[in-house]
């Protein structure tokens, strides 16, 4: 056995497990104010290192993702400590902390979703407004092998979404766009009960209006054909607030 094989050996007991290599992903905040990105790993899977963080305009930070792995990331708005409890005006994932601890973004929230192959397989990514939008965000591959195109939804949704899917924040402005199914709670925009496949939950007027916002994003759950993107051969990716 080598040296560095022995290292690495030393290294996995210390940790009392080996994780796979799998992906880098870099965040980075483009928009004029302060985000709190939030993770979560999905499958009932260990969280990331990080559940969720402070990121200032302009800011960079990177997180490793282990192989495989599947979940989503998204980003809170408006968030402040008040006597010791952490909240957010959009996305705010409950916790009472900087952290989510395992806990997903109250929607409206737009969301990067990533599934990490094992082994270098295909990976799967995409930018989603089934759960409403807050904030523009895009996800971008860096190396790997196939089409390793970017998902970007860079539209401001909030300005042109409708009256009655609008969330409002204390000043009256739109700060979030709600899903039809958050707002109004029916099956066959939910694509739920007797709506719940493809052939029985086709596109309505509201996620038609998504979907003419931002293409390449997710309108709802079923708008897989123009929406997923895939890539191989271990890429990284930089998912970008406010693209």
């Amino acid at each position: 056995m080598t040296t560095s094989s022995v290292a690495a050996l030393v290294l996995c007991f210390a940790f009392l497990f080996c994780v796979s290599q799998g992906a880098k992903v870099t965040f980075t905040n483009k928009c004029q104010y302060t985000v709190w990105p939030g993770t979560l790993t999905g499958d009932q899977k260990t969280q990331l290192s990080s559940t969720g963080f402070e990121l200032a305009s302009g800011a960079s930070n990177s997180l490793d993702l282990p192989s495989p792995w599947s979940g989503r990331f998204w980003a809170r708005t408006g968030c402040s400590n008040n006597n010791g409890r952490f909240s957010c005006a959009t996305a705010d994932c409950g916790s009472g902390q900087v952290t989510c601890n395992g806990a997903g973004g109250t929607p409206p929230a737009t969301l990067v979703e990533i599934t990490v192959a094992e082994n270098g397989g295909q990976d799967f990514y995409d930018v989603s407004n089934v759960d409403g939008f807050n904030i523009p965000m895009s996800v971008t591959p860096q190396g790997g092998s196939g089409e390793c195109k970017s998902s970007t939804c860079r539209s401001n949704i909030n300005a042109a979404c409708p009256a009655e899917l609008q969330m409002k924040g204390s000043d009256g402005s739109v700060i979030g766009c709600k899903s039809a199914c958050l707002a109004f709670g029916d099956d066959k925009y939910c694509c739920t009960g007797a709506y719940n496949k493809a052939e029985t939950c086709p596109p309505t007027d509201y996620s038609r209006f998504f979907e003419e916002q931002c293409p390449e994003a997710y309108s709802y759950a079923y708008d897989d054909k123009n929406s997923t993107f895939t890539c191989s051969n271990r890429p990284d990716y930089v998912i970008t607030f406010c693209p």
